[in-house]
């Protein structure tokens, strides 16, 4: 029997992948992914604080936005460190178990916070659509529990993939082009049939993120019709407005993770460089951006922002 079929899952291992070619400059590297990280902490953190301290945020479109920065929070927390133990220690080893882990959680919150800018732009929906009853409709105890539906969804939808993974034996060949575990590269390590795998991940794609960004763009489509029928042109701004934040923090998260799962599907090794760019856009840039752009956007966010600082 080969050496690969004795590998054993508790000793075997994957090698992670900063950036090839420029190991001697990994240290100036991480500074920049360093500061992100500490920016991304702390300005969810300041977002979460101020939402849940102050009574006259407890509205719909508040606790919606909570919710994207406790996944923001959770992307971070999740990836940055694995990342920074590349470029300051050279830390490149993972085990497969605790490769497993990080996957099970990165995709996991990957289809909650497409959940939650689903819920937003149904938010933004019923108030420019509907904004007689949007009180009556978006009512806490209804959030709460779209909330658990959703997060139960990206939970139970995922959780085969660690099992689905664990029941393969892995090539000598063990070294992941990303600074994190992914489902779609790892099962490539594989030395095994992976079709199953590999349907099931388009699936869960399909019916999580396929479906979410279908469902937010006809809400668009909605939002737009009801805006053009404005009669006042201020009023039709306005509206539209209330909006551009959320657009932000959809084209942010849905342009690279859409783009990474059809580059690892269907792309080639001349398309590596674009994965590594698209890996790193995927993880850093929505927990940094989605902060800043809501509390410059929404004008009652940011006045309690800066009373609370100003205090």
């Amino acid at each position: 029997m080969s050496a690969v079929n004795d590998t054993k899952f508790n000793s075997a291992v994957f090698l992670l992948t900063g950036i090839p070619g420029q190991e001697d400059v990994y240290l100036w590297i991480s500074i920049p992914i360093c500061l992100m990280y500490v920016i991304s902490i702390v300005g969810n953190s300041i977002i979460l604080f101020i939402i849940k301290t102050d009574p006259s945020l407890h509205e719909p479109m508040y606790i919606f936005l909570s919710m994207l920065a406790v996944t923001d929070l959770g992307f971070s927390m999740v990836t940055i460190p694995t990342i920074l133990g590349i470029y300051f220690f050279n830390s490149r080893e993972i085990s497969l178990n605790a490769c497993f882990v990080q996957l099970f959680f990165i995709h996991s919150i990957a289809k909650f916070e497409s959940s939650v800018l689903l819920l937003m732009a149904f938010d933004r929906f019923i108030a420019i659509c509907n904004p007689l009853r949007y009180a009556a409709i978006l009512t806490p105890p209804r959030i709460a529990k779209m909330g658990l539906v959703f997060m139960v969804r990206g939970v139970v939808i995922i959780f085969p993939l660690p099992f689905l993974l664990k029941r393969f034996r892995y090539c000598s060949d063990n070294v992941l082009s990303h600074s994190y575990c992914l489902h779609q590269e790892v099962m490539k390590m594989a030395c095994s049939d992976i079709r199953v795998n590999s349907i099931y991940g388009l699936c869960t794609t399909l019916l999580t993120v396929g479906l979410d960004s279908l469902l937010i763009f006809l809400s668009y489509v909605m939002i737009l019709k009801t805006v053009l029928s404005i009669a006042s042109h201020e009023e039709c701004l306005r509206a539209l407005n209330t909006c551009i934040s959320h657009l932000c923090a959809v084209l942010v998260f849905y342009i690279p993770d859409i783009g990474l799962s059809v580059t690892h599907r269907f792309g080639n090794s001349s398309s590596h460089l674009l994965q590594m760019v698209l890996g790193y856009f995927y993880l850093l840039v929505p927990p940094l951006i989605n902060p800043i752009v809501y509390s410059v956007k929404s004008k009652h966010l940011r006045e309690r922002i800066i009373r609370a600082f100003v205090k």
